[in-house]
């Protein structure tokens, strides 16, 4: 078994022994949970010391077994460039959730059997390199996070779980249908996602449109873009803390990646000639996502918004580096990196900023912005958390997001230079975040602020550890981008072939 094997064996293992233990034992279940996860977080900083740096178009930690021949199906793991910054990144979520929930006192073990699941899926998922493999995690995570926010969330919880299950389930129906696709039109059949890379299947094929339709339409809904991002707001609003930051900091990472992983680099021909609507796909999502998000009172649902926001930054990047246009290859990598770069920055940010909006749900019982005042009198440290938590978020130099906001628009601008209104988004965010801290934090006590607990332990460090990786990033981005490069290299090598 290899290291990649063990990350999910590991998780799914423990997951299933909490399952069969008695109703009792939660507090061996949270002892459980953070172990493993530490475990995990160890284990995946192992693997990319071991690694290194992958060369362009070589996986590392592969593994490959027979599966179900008959369909050229495989069991075939490996990482490079484009997975191990995700892997690495599902690892200290998970780890921050364990001992952000360590008080939790809502069926702690059950609870915890259910995110050591999750866990397995999305590192599952980031290792795949088949395709049915793929669908198989994108799937199982769709099944985890709806018991998530049925079981544990709250407000209109039954209904905001069934639109995130039916919403992304159809996603991955269709999903599933250009994978098909794909398959078919290899010769031999194959769901292997190098092979189909290799072999570039649907070159010169009418029907490549349609297949890559079917697969982006499966990734925006679990990214997700405009207009297929209903869903989001509501399920953050309703699921648990730990919830939402792991469905922000992970699972919407699943249809960005599932760009660079399986439709650019499968379906170059279909990309090229699909760039500028995805392009404008991204536009829209930056300017909409910032524009509601400024008109919010309910700090959850403003948070859930910038994720739209942030994700189209993603969609703009990958459309960029597919377009027609006299740049060269390295403004095109730019791009690619700066896309996935931003994956890996809105998940700590994002991450941390879940987390901390759960604390007012802890303590008030509510997300209404309204309702509070003064409260940096009361709680300053936890004043101190959210303005470092906004200003990441809005792209502040020193912290990640102004990493990957700087590359996605130095590619996407020296590509297409109308990619450049999207700047708007950044200046509507900063706008919207000090709105935020303005109406809750500053000037006299009032409301639910009185009598407000600062950020206890358990709080303090999940969130204030998703943070320091956020300024480590911002500071010194170099191990980072120097491990996603090749890979990005290889992507826009694979777009742009014939």
């Amino acid at each position: 078994m290899t290291v990649l094997s063990l990350l999910i064996v590991l998780p799914l293992a423990a997951s299933a022994v909490l399952g069969a233990l008695p109703r009792t034992a939660d507090g061996v279940a949270r002892v459980v949970f953070a172990v493993v996860a530490g475990v995990e977080v160890v284990l995946i900083a192992g693997l990319w010391l071991a690694v290194g740096t992958p060369a362009a178009g070589q996986l590392a930690a592969e593994e490959r077994l027979r599966w179900i021949p008959g369909l050229g199906v495989s069991y075939h793991l490996g990482v490079d460039g484009l997975s191990l910054p995700l892997l690495a990144l599902t690892g200290v979520i998970f780890a921050a959730c364990a001992v952000y929930d360590w008080r939790e006192t809502d069926r702690p073990r059950a609870r915890s059997a259910l995110f050591l699941f999750l866990e397995a899926t999305c590192v599952g998922l980031f290792a795949a390199q088949d395709l049915i493999l793929f669908f198989l995690f994108f799937d199982l995570s769709i099944v985890a996070m709806y018991f998530v926010i049925a079981g544990w969330g709250h407000g209109d919880k039954t209904r905001s779980a069934l639109k995130f299950f039916l919403y992304t389930f159809l996603g991955s129906l269709a999903l599933l249908v250009g994978f098909i696709g794909l398959y078919l039109a290899a010769e031999p059949h194959t769901f292997d996602i190098p092979e189909l890379a290799r072999a570039d299947v649907l070159a010169d094929n009418p029907w490549a449109g349609w297949v890559l339709a079917a697969i982006v339409v499966g990734l925006v809904v679990k990214t997700p873009t405009v207009p297929f991002h209903t869903w989001l707001p509501p399920a953050h609003t309703d699921a648990p803390a730990t919830g939402s930051a792991v469905l922000a900091g992970v699972l919407l990472k699943m249809g960005t990646y599932g760009f660079v992983r399986i439709a650019m680099p499968l379906l170059p021909e279909a990309w090229r000639a699909w760039a500028p609507v995805l392009i404008a796909v991204g536009i829209v999502s930056v300017l909409y996502g910032a524009l509601v998000a400024l008109a919010q009172n309910n700090l959850k649902r403003m948070i859930a918004y910038t994720s739209v926001n942030h994700m189209g930054y993603v969609v703009l990047a990958v459309g960029a580096a597919g377009a027609a246009g006299g740049a060269d290859d390295t403004v095109r990598q730019t791009a690619v990196v700066g896309a996935v770069t931003q994956m890996v920055s809105h998940g700590l940010i994002t991450g941390a900023l879940f987390l901390l909006a759960g604390v007012l749900a802890r303590r008030t019982g509510t997300y209404d912005l309204t309702a509070y005042g003064g409260l940096a009198a009361s709680a300053p440290r936890f004043a101190g958390f959210f303005a470092v938590a906004s200003f990441a978020s809005l792209g502040l130099p020193g912290f990640s997001g102004f990493i990957a906001e700087f590359q996605i628009f130095a590619g996407s601008i020296g590509v297409v230079p109308i990619s450049a209104l999207a700047l708007l988004g950044i200046l509507i965010t900063a706008a919207l975040f000090l709105r935020a801290f303005q109406r809750v934090f500053t000037g006299p006590v009032r409301g639910v602020s009185a009598g407000f607990a600062d950020l206890r332990p358990g709080e303090a460090v999940p969130t204030g550890g998703l943070l320091v990786l956020s300024v480590a990033l911002g500071l010194f981005p170099a191990p980072v981008l120097d491990t996603i490069a090749p890979a990005a290299a290889d992507v826009v090598t694979l777009v742009l072939r014939g």
